[in-house]
This record gives C-alpha cells, sequence and structure tokens, in this order.
C-alpha cells in the first residue's frame, strides 16, 4: 500500500546518512509512525534497536500491531512496544515502540543508550512535558555519549523549523498527507442543553444525513457513559475509546467491524492523534476537552474541561477524512471558531514540575534551563518544585538529588506517589501504599467512587487484562519498597509476565538494594490499622489532609489552607478527617474526587513533626478582659485550644492594646480625676493649647 510518506523516506534517509538529526514534517494520514522505523532497518548505521516514541499507551501498542502485521509477523517479534502495564518484545526486536516517559527511565538508567542505533520522537507537535523533556535529554546523550545516535523529530504540523533550530540546524523534509473532501457542519448547542444530549442529538442527525462510522469527541469518560445511554438501541456497533479501557476494548473500537456493521465510537481526546479508526467518515465534535491543569495558587494539578483549541478542532475534524471523503457536525457556532485558542499551550508551561526537576537532578543539572528546550520551563514553577522536592526530602540544599531522592526517581511515579510508596513501606503499609499509587495512577481500577476503600476493594475483586496487571504491577512495587534484598528491582519498563520472553527494556539494576528495608516491628500496629488507605493518601499529600466543617459533610477545610466540597451523600461525609488524593475545580471550593477517611488519632503519628504549638493572646471585648491562650495547629486546622497558665507578659499587653485600638478608649476603666485631667486638656485645645487628649491623639 502506497502512502504519501514513502515519496520523502529517500530525503530522509540521505539526511541520516549525512548526519545525526532530521525533523520530519507529514500531516496525519501520511503514514509516517508506521512507515518510518521499517524503513530505517536496512541502513548501513542502523545496527542496533529503533526506539519510536508515543504520547500514549493505545496509540503505541497499535503502531507496534500494524507494523508487525505489515511485516507478516507477530508483535514482539522484530517490533514490540513497551508501556507501563504492557510489554511485548523479545531478544529478536528491532522495532520498540514505547511511551515517552518509559523512554525517559531508559535513559536515564543507561544515558549511552547502548545497542540503540536511533530515537523516533513521534507527534512532538502535541508538546507533552515528557516529549519535550525526552528530546532534551536526547540531545544532551547525544552531544556527551552518543555522537552517532541518530535522533529525528516527527511532527504533524507546520512548526518543524523550530525543533530544526533546536536541533542544530537538522534538515527539514516534509511530506504531502492525503487530501479527502471534509464537509464542515455547525450545529451549535443551547448552553442549557447537557453535552450528552447535544452529542446524542449529533449521532441521529449524523447517521441519518451521511454515510459511514461516527468518530464522537466528549470531554471525558463520564459524559462518554451518559451519551451512551441516551444513544442505547441504535442499529449501530456503539463502541468506547479511552485510556481507562482494557486494551480488547480498545483495539475492537479502532478495527473494522467484522460484520460490517455500522460503526459509532464515543472518544475522549485520545483519539485525536496517532490512531486511524477504520471505517470513520463521520466527526461529532462537541468543542470540548478535559485536561490536567497545574493549579499554582492551590499548589495542585486539577482537571479542567476546557474548549479545545483551533488546532485541535482541526486535528479533530480531520478525522473524518482520513480514508475518503467526510463530514464533521461541530457543536458550536461558526463564528465561534475564531474565539477559540489557536493552539494548545505546551504543557511544560503549566504542569507541576516537581518530577521534570528531580529528574534533571538525577541526570546531574541542578537547572532545568540549562537543557535545550523549545519553551524553557519557567522559573516560577522551577523553584515551586525545589520546594516541594526539598519537603520530601529529595534534594539537598544545593538542588543535587539525595539518596531518597534517587530512590523516588527510580519509581515510575510522580513524586508524591513514590515517596509514599517508599515512607509507607517503612511504616509496615507497603502493600496498601503500592495498591494505593496503582489506584491513583491508572484511570478506571474500582470504578470512579470518591471513596479509596471502595475503589480498592472493587478494584481486588475486578477481572480481565487490565485489572489483573495493575494487580501484578502493585505486588512488583511492594516487594521493590518493602523486600530484602532477595527479591530484586524491577527493571524500567519490564513486562509483567505476559505473552513472551522478554528482553529487558533497560539496564538491570538488580544488584541494588531494595529502596527501603522493613521497619524493625514490623510495622504491624500500622499496616492493621483501618485507616491504613488514609495513612498513605496522608504521606503523598499532607497539605490535603482536610477537617470536617459542618455537620453535612459537605465543606471541609485543609492543612494547606484550601477549601474542599464533598457530595454530602456520600459515605465520605460522616468521617471527621479526610486524607484527599484528588479534586476537581480552581482555588476554593474544590470538589473532592478521591479520598479516605482518616482516623483522629493517626494525625500525631503521622504529623508529629509538623504540629505546632502556639501561644498567644486575645482580647474579649464583651468582658474587656484579655484571654490567655494555647493553640496546637496542623498547616491552617486548629487541633486543640484552650486555656495557657504560662501567658507571655508581653502578648497579653499587646492583645489588650489591639482590643482597645479596635474598640476604642471607652473599654477602658477611666477614674474621675483621669476623666477630669482630659477634660481640661480638651478646654485648652479649643482656646489655642496644646492638642486634647482625645482618642486619636492617644491611640
Amino acid at each position: 500500500m502506497s502512502l504519501p510518506i514513502h515519496s520523502v523516506l529517500p530525503d530522509l534517509l540521505a539526511a541520516l546518512r549525512a548526519q545525526p538529526r532530521a525533523v520530519l514534517v507529514a500531516p496525519p494520514g501520511a503514514g509516517k509512525t508506521t512507515a518510518v522505523a521499517p524503513a530505517l532497518l536496512g541502513e548501513p548505521w542502523c545496527a542496533g534497536e529503533i526506539l519510536l516514541l508515543s504520547p500514549r499507551r493505545i496509540a503505541a501498542r497499535a503502531a507496534a500491531e500494524r507494523m508487525a502485521a505489515l511485516a507478516g509477523e507477530k508483535v514482539g517479534e522484530s517490533f514490540g512496544y513497551a508501556t507501563r502495564l504492557d510489554t511485548r518484545r523479545s531478544g529478536k526486536t528491532r522495532v520498540t515502540v514505547m511511551t515517552e516517559g518509559i523512554f525517559v527511565a531508559r535513559l536515564q538508567a543507561d544515558p549511552e543508550l547502548a545497542g540503540v542505533a536511533a530515537v523516533l520522537f513521534d507527534e512532538v507537535h502535541e508538546r507533552s512535558l515528557d516529549s519535550d523533556f525526552g528530546l532534551a535529554l536526547a540531545l544532551d546523550a547525544q552531544t556527551g555519549f552518543r555522537p552517532d545516535l541518530r535522533l529525528v523529530a516527527m511532527s504533524a504540523t507546520l512548526d518543524g523549523a523550530r525543533f530544526a533550530a533546536l536541533m542544530g540546524g537538522a534538515p527539514v523534509i516534509e511530506s504531502e498527507g492525503k487530501s479527502f473532501p471534509l464537509d464542515l457542519r455547525y450545529l451549535g448547542r443551547d448552553p442549557a442543553e447537557r453535552i450528552e444530549e447535544a452529542v446524542a442529538r449529533a449521532v441521529r442527525t449524523a447517521l441519518a444525513e451521511a454515510e459511514g462510522g461516527v468518530l464522537a469527541f466528549l470531554p471525558g469518560v463520564a459524559e462518554i457513559e451518559r451519551t451512551a445511554e441516551k444513544l442505547a438501541g441504535l442499529p449501530v456497533a456503539l463502541h468506547k475509546l479511552h485510556g481507562s479501557l482494557p486494551p480488547a476494548e480498545q483495539r475492537a473500537a479502532i478495527a473494522p467491524e467484522p460484520d460490517g456493521r455500522r460503526k459509532l465510537v464515543l472518544a475522549t481526546a485520545i483519539a485525536e492523534t496517532s490512531l486511524t479508526l477504520d471505517g470513520i467518515r463521520i466527526v461529532i465534535d462537541s468543542g470540548l476537552a478535559r485536561r490536567p491543569r497545574y493549579d499554582r495558587a492551590a499548589g495542585m494539578t486539577r482537571l479542567v474541561t476546557e474548549r479545545v483549541s483551533q488546532a485541535a478542532a482541526t486535528q479533530r475534524a480531520g478525522r473524518a477524512a482520513r480514508q475518503g471523503p467526510g463530514v464533521t457536525y461541530r457543536l458550536w457556532e461558526e463564528a465561534a471558531t475564531a474565539g477559540l485558542p489557536r493552539f494548545d499551550p505546551p504543557e511544560i508551561l503549566e504542569a507541576d514540575l516537581s518530577a521534570l526537576v528531580l529528574d534533571c537532578a538525577r541526570w546531574g543539572v541542578t537547572d532545568p534551563r540549562a537543557l535545550a528546550w523549545l519553551d524553557p520551563p519557567p522559573e516560577a514553577g522551577v523553584k515551586e518544585a525545589r520546594v516541594r522536592l526539598d519537603a520530601l526530602g529529595a534534594l539537598d540544599g544545593g538542588g543535587r538529588v539525595t539518596p531518597h531522592g534517587a530512590a523516588i526517581a527510580r519509581l515510575p511515579l510522580p513524586p508524591r506517589l513514590a515517596h509514599m510508596l517508599i515512607a509507607g513501606a517503612a511504616r509496615g503499609l507497603g502493600q496498601t501504599a503500592a495498591e494505593v499509587a496503582v489506584l491513583l495512577g491508572e484511570r478506571g481500577l474500582g470504578g470512579n467512587d470518591p471513596d479509596l476503600e471502595a475503589r480498592l476493594q472493587r478494584w481486588r475483586r475486578e477481572r480481565g487484562g487490565k485489572a489483573e496487571a495493575a494487580r501484578k504491577l502493585a505486588a512488583r512495587w511492594a516487594k521493590l519498597a518493602g523486600a530484602g534484598r532477595e527479591s530484586p528491582l524491577p527493571r524500567a519498563g519490564e513486562a509483567l509476565g505476559e505473552g513472551l520472553d522478554l528482553h529487558p527494556i533497560a539496564h538491570p539494576i538488580a544488584d541494588q538494594p531494595t529502596l527501603t528495608q522493613p521497619s524493625p516491628a514490623g510495622g504491624r500496629g500500622l499496616a492493621l490499622a483501618p485507616d491504613a488507605i488514609a495513612r498513605c493518601v496522608a504521606l503523598a499529600f499532607p497539605d490535603r489532609v482536610a477537617r470536617r466543617r459542618d455537620v453535612s459533610g459537605e465543606h471541609w477545610a485543609s492543612v494547606g489552607g484550601r477549601g474542599f466540597k464533598l457530595d454530602p451523600t456520600s459515605s465520605l461525609a460522616r468521617a471527621e478527617w479526610l486524607a484527599v488524593a484528588e479534586t476537581q475545580g480552581m482555588a476554593a471550593g474544590a470538589r473532592i474526587l478521591a479520598a479516605a477517611p482518616l482516623e483522629a488519632a493517626s494525625i500525631e503519628p503521622l504529623f508529629g513533626d509538623r504540629i505546632e504549638t502556639r501561644r498567644h493572646a486575645r482580647f474579649d471585648p464583651a468582658t474587656g478582659a484579655v484571654q490567655p491562650l494555647r493553640e496546637r495547629r496542623l498547616g491552617a486546622i486548629a487541633l486543640a485550644s484552650g486555656a495557657d497558665d504560662g501567658a507571655d507578659p508581653e502578648a497579653i499587653a499587646a492583645a489588650l492594646l489591639d482590643g482597645v485600638r479596635a474598640h476604642g478608649l471607652a473599654l477602658l476603666p477611666w477614674g474621675e480625676s483621669a476623666t477630669a485631667l482630659r477634660a481640661r486638656a480638651a478646654f485648652a485645645a479649643r482656646h489655642g493649647g496644646p492638642p486634647p487628649l482625645d482618642d486619636a491623639m492617644l491611640l
């Protein structure tokens, strides 16, 4: 099968023979993802493995399976893939498609990338944090260790010149894409109409007006489920497509229908790029997407529903014309398109940079801005990340990685969760911490109940490949964090026991000790506590430990000073304390998405070193007296307060002065002589004497 990319492959091969860097610009549908890597295998410089980086796990699997099918092989032979939960590769694998995070872990483990001939960065225009960071590290490694390593940046948009400049003037090879007619139709949407109702209405319209399969973009899983309910019974093969689904269901959404029925796919933004869905001729675009956004004021990454950019809307519309003429229905007015942001901002400008700063320190770079970036990380974000990592004990005063920080960085987890795993194991909570880490890192496990205890119990009972793979991963992490030397560390990207006899993704590190040893007493008291899950969450997110503020359980105050909201009908609403893992919404009043009830008795053992005793005095205007108080606080939450028998006299005097300033001198017990003195002073002032002794002068 001839693809547009085939016409420029000779130019790319010639460029890589002459120099080790190149930029390939090819629009969606040109075939770059599956055609470039196989074409490089026959080159004289390509004696090793080719790594093809993909922004998503589903895209990595699909690309490897497609290349293997074209070669007449099973996936895992010449063409394999590696993701966090699923790996298919063997000793004969020549091309490995891997997610960008797996690549960063492999490069950290082996900066020379021994045995690797080339690294291809697919979909670099998406500007994910891992993609930008992986490219920065690869350029640094190429300069310092591997001048023969080939690096290719592949983009679907016309931004090749920026990447070429970043890569030292690398040549830019441009490919044409497939060109099929595309009909854009604007349906609009009443703001009062729920998004699932609007999409369901558009689906019925599209099925009646146009031919072919339908791909509908919705912001998230909840909207997909509600839309599916409204469309139940239609004479189509209905599929859902999002990152929480098992691989088999994702494959079914992509593949042709075996019985030839018309296909309807309800998808998140995961289907915008990298994937070709067979038979799709119609796209319905809600115009919305749900993306993680770091709220710097709150110090949290939140899921935010927002309008798509013009670039994303164009990508979505193009899905309808990948295999033939298509039509796209947009649920907004045509004039509103100009008001959409032109592009999605690079993730590095908005993300929590904790993992990036830690990985840079592990690489030996204390200032991340010293690496080569298209957009350097914001200085404010870097400073915040250092403060957060200092609190975890991951960096020393000079910004260098500590042994604990190195242990955190070796785990394929965000720093908070990695710290939880290590610190939890030291308290005898290794298995629970590992399960919580997987539960928070993998969407869809155990459902969406805000109660993490209920979600964990449900996941433990779930069947299916994804649930089982996640349980195996939790078991491996538990051993990694808390077992003795007889339990080797897993290799970065190593398989979970499925399928082929797998070749390691990164260099083995099994000769090193585990990250931590069990506590001498085995931590039995903590391990058997009913709030073990909450203890683990509190280790990861101490600033999100929250106390109920009202009887209904709707309003909560957090240690970090932020207010949270909870559905009063939730089983969590009866708890006095919660350890909160996830929230949705900005600033004050963020909605709790995942939490676990924390026993009040656990506060002291967990946060004893953070609890402060504050002594102060307060003026009571009702009695005219000063009340000396002693208060114990955990961050913004007062744990207890009472009378202070040993109050500081200076604090009492200061409180009295504050009270008088606030409520006036009338609060003081003025005697007759003092009152007469003030009257004489007032009389003198009226007749040209010194200023009166009134409240304004005395205060």
